[in-house]
């Protein structure tokens, strides 16, 4: 509880360094430590820093040490980064990790690359989360809101309410429709999708105390799109989306985002984050301003939707390696070029 509630207090929590998050990936292959950096060496210390680590074995007996979206400190204070990340080593070492995989969420800067590389990171050749994404700034009131949005947007989402489009908060009991939602959306657009006990197990440990919901929309009876959304302290993101390849004319699914920027505000939440466009886009958005310079197929369809909500762009510094095995760092970079040729 101390550590999540540090989370939702500090400028760089985030839902994936939570308790709730390690307990979710703990029932599919990982196991979870926390790195906890306190004023003074007490558990009711008040809490300065620290990190949640996933571990999962890798095929040669080697672990894969994983800091999503963290580690949670001031990144303005090199003392207090050095001591986490010292920490995440330590505890690194004991689980027989290779590496440490880390991936803040922090906008690219020559300084934190300056700082990382001095620590011994290096640029990963994998990341696991967006590298690129849109963040819709929540301040003021909706109707600033709406006109930060392009003009067909607004009119998309005025067209769902007066088409009878309706939104509702889901649980446990819609679990099952929307995973069949998920399956057409995944055979659809080539994206994977998780299995059912997974959204089950996600629902179960975020939805009941107000850090996630399911919003649906549905017309005329008909499930036509669902989504799902976290929130913590200043921030929501927009993790997971399916929809029905019927009733796209009613637009449901600008319906639904509308639903959930409200749902955030009434949490609080300042920033909304839809949690994902092409990398293109955020290493020179410049160049990408005009639709006839976007791209065709993979996420650039996404972006098409997600870039007329009148967000702005954000792009975070990625994923950065610490190898503590140098024959256990060669293995995984090998099985990684392995996979990937197996997938060409």
């Amino acid at each position: 509880q101390a550590w999540d509630a540090f989370l939702a207090r500090h400028p760089a929590g985030h839902i994936l360094q939570t308790s709730r998050w390690a307990e979710l990936k703990a029932g599919f292959g990982w196991t979870a430590q926390r790195a906890i950096l306190r004023t003074i060496p007490s558990p009711d210390a008040p809490i300065l820093g620290g990190a949640s680590i996933l571990f999962r074995r890798m095929p040669w007996g080697q672990t894969l040490a994983y800091v999503p979206r963290g580690p949670v400190v001031d990144w303005t204070d090199a003392e207090q980064v050095r001591a986490v990340l010292t920490m995440a080593r330590e505890f690194s070492r004991k689980a027989r990790a290779a590496l440490i995989k880390i991936e803040p969420e922090l906008p690219a800067a020559a300084e934190l690359v300056a700082l990382l590389t001095g620590l011994g990171f290096r640029p990963s050749p994998q990341r696991v989360q967006p590298l690129s994404t849109i963040h819709i700034d929540l301040a003021g009131d909706e109707e600033r809101i709406l006109a930060a949005m392009k003009s067909k947007w607004r009119y998309n989402i005025r067209l769902a309410e007066r088409k009878g489009v309706t939104v509702r908060e889901g649980g446990t009991g819609d679990l099952p429709a929307i995973q069949r939602l998920f399956d057409v959306t995944g055979t659809r657009d080539g994206f994977g999708v998780h299995n059912a006990a997974y959204y089950a197990r996600a629902t179960e440990l975020f939805v009941p105390s107000g850090l996630a919901t399911w919003l649906i929309a549905e017309h005329e009876g008909q499930m036509l799109g669902a989504i799902a959304v976290f929130a913590l302290g200043r921030m929501a993101w927009y993790m997971w989306g399916a929809s029905s390849d019927e009733g796209r004319n009613v637009m449901p699914n600008h319906a639904l985002q509308w639903a959930a920027i409200k749902w955030a505000r009434a949490r609080g939440c300042t920033v909304y984050d839809l949690w994902g466009i092409p990398d293109e886009v955020g290493a020179n958005p410049a160049a990408y301003a005009e639709p006839e310079s976007w791209g065709e197929g993979g996420l650039w369809g996404v972006y098409r939707f997600k870039q007329g909500f009148g967000g702005r762009v954000v792009r975070y510094t990625g994923a950065w390696d610490l190898p503590l095995s140098q024959v256990g760092y060669a293995l995984y970079r090998l099985a990684l070029r392995v996979r990937r040729a197996g997938q060409e």
